[in-house]
């Protein structure tokens, strides 16, 4: 049975293969002489992960891991169906909508006294209590919470027969190795199975999977069980707002036909030739990106290999689209609604 090619082998087939997304060499250039002063500054680090974002957990422990864990086994479809209609958390005087809503109720559920981030608790939560703790300050839900609910239940369940109910006794079993990680989270874990097919052959992106690892590494700031020595084997984590910020910042390009689909709102099913045109070619993209950074500092005589990675430049790039979602309107994001991205 053949293998699937791993997500930078995917990238790299896919890119070669599009028809409708192309990655234009001027723009990568562009992108990379952008971020040259930005690779210097806090945002860009690991530090980074936890100072910009006041939701992450700020130890570097167990309790720390599992709430990532938990985060990125449910980092999947924020995206709404109009800006003015769409799910919010209220925590500590705050709003929150997308992804950090998640991160806003798990911290919201732990404050209240529910053992969220414990797996003997989310593997038997029932559906009313995960729409309980997940609740919105909206009369929107959040998307596919009948989903969640048996994500949850499946991961919490394998968590506590595979590896006692911890997400470190996996990362430990790793080796400090982001690759070993990785192949651990997929076997055991089908929910972070993000495969397809393209042109006959079997691609993956693990864009869940992906950033459960960064995460892992971020969280333990890079030491003890998360110092990965292969963290820059990780490529970016192939969702809906990188490919967005791509082609916004002229490092992509999509076919007159493709955009046209996009700016009617166009539905693609997770899968779709398009969908998978998308995400290859942004992974590739930031790949490229990444080296052609790395060129610009050799040039300068610095040597940046431990300091640029696709972690890094995928953490700037989806707080870019964030910060920049007003200039962006003019690229739609692809919609697909799946339990991958």
């Amino acid at each position: 049975m053949e293998p699937f090619l791993n997500p930078k082998e995917s990238a790299k087939f896919i890119a070669e293969h599009s028809k409708d997304v192309y990655i234009e060499d001027d723009g990568v250039r562009k992108v990379a002489e952008m971020l040259f002063d930005k690779v210097l500054e806090k945002e860009f680090s690991v530090a980074g992960w936890k100072s910009s974002h006041e939701l992450n957990p700020q130890a570097a422990n167990e309790d720390a891991v599992n709430w990532v864990f938990l985060a990125d086994t449910l980092n999947f479809s924020f995206w709404s169906e109009r800006e003015d209609h769409k799910c919010l958390v209220k925590y500590k005087g705050k709003t929150y909508s997308g992804y950090w809503s998640l991160c806003a109720a798990i911290n919201r559920a732990l404050d209240e006294g529910i053992p969220i981030t414990s797996a003997s608790y989310y593997a038997t939560m029932t559906l009313e209590q995960v729409k309980h703790v997940f609740r919105s300050d909206t009369e929107v839900p959040m998307p596919l919470i009948e989903e969640r609910h048996r994500v949850l239940n499946e991961t919490g369940t394998v968590l506590l027969e595979k590896f006692g109910g911890s997400f470190l006794s996996c990362v430990k079993k790793s080796g400090k190795s982001a690759q070993t990680l990785l192949q651990l989270i997929v076997e055991n874990f089908p929910s972070f199975r993000d495969e397809a097919s393209f042109q006959g052959r079997k691609v993956a992106f693990y864009k869940r999977a992906q950033i459960l690892v960064a995460d892992t590494w971020s969280v333990l700031e890079g030491k003890g069980d998360g110092c990965f020595s292969d963290i820059s084997s990780v490529t970016i984590f192939a969702d809906y707002r990188i490919p967005q910020v791509l082609v916004h910042l002229g490092a992509m390009k999509y076919s007159d036909e493709l955009m046209k689909k996009l700016k009617e709102g166009h539905m693609f099913p997770s899968g779709d030739y398009q969908e998978v045109e998308i995400r290859g070619c942004s992974i590739w993209c930031c790949d490229l990106i990444c080296n052609h950074l790395l060129e610009l500092y050799k040039k300068k005589g610095q040597n940046m290999d431990e300091k640029i990675n696709a972690v890094l430049l995928d953490y700037y790039l989806w707080d870019y689209a964030r910060d920049h979602r007003e200039d962006m309107k003019g690229v739609p994001f692809h919609r697909t609604r799946c339990i991958y991205y």
